[in-house]
C-alpha cells in the first residue's frame, strides 16, 4: 500500500510547479519566462497523462485515437497567440480524464487515484484558467 500512497503524493506534488506559476506573477509581477514555463510545464504533464492512456498491446484503435487527441494539436497551437494554446491545454486535462473514466480500466483504480486524478484535472484547469487571465492582464 505504501507504494500506492507514494504514486499519489507524487501526483499531487506535481501540482507545485502549477501553483507556483500562478502565485509567482502575483508576487512580483508577470513575465514572459513564467508564462513559457507554465506552458511548457503544462504540455509535458497533459502528454504524461495522455501517455497513461495508451495500454500497448491492449487497445483498439479508437483508443489509440484518444491517447493522443489532446497532444496532436499542440505543434500547430505554437503558432497562435498563447492564450489560445492555454484554452486548448485546459480543455484537454479534462478531456484526458474524461477518456480515462470511460476506459475499462477505470473501474479496477482505487478509489483514491479516482479522487486524485479529479483533484489534479481541476487545479489544473483553475491554474490555467488564471495563468490565462494574467496573460491577458498582466499588470
Amino acid at each position: 500500500m505504501n507504494k500506492f500512497i507514494n504514486h499519489i503524493q507524487l501526483g499531487y506534488l506535481g501540482l507545485l510547479p502549477f501553483l507556483a506559476c500562478v502565485g509567482w506573477p502575483l508576487l512580483v509581477g508577470s513575465n514572459n519566462f513564467n508564462m513559457q514555463f507554465f506552458t511548457f510545464y503544462s504540455i509535458a504533464i497533459l502528454a504524461f497523462i495522455s501517455g497513461n492512456l495508451w495500454h500497448a498491446g491492449q487497445q483498439s484503435y479508437r483508443d489509440a485515437v484518444k491517447a493522443i487527441l489532446p497532444i496532436l494539436p499542440l505543434g500547430f497551437l505554437a503558432f497562435l497567440p498563447q492564450h489560445i494554446t492555454l484554452v486548448w491545454l485546459a480543455v484537454s486535462f479534462w478531456l484526458v480524464l474524461l477518456f480515462e473514466k470511460t476506459s475499462p480500466q477505470w473501474q479496477s483504480y482505487h478509489a483514491d487515484y479516482q479522487k486524485m486524478r479529479f483533484v489534479l484535472t481541476s487545479v489544473a484547469f483553475v491554474c490555467h484558467i488564471l495563468v490565462i487571465g494574467i496573460s491577458l492582464y498582466p499588470n
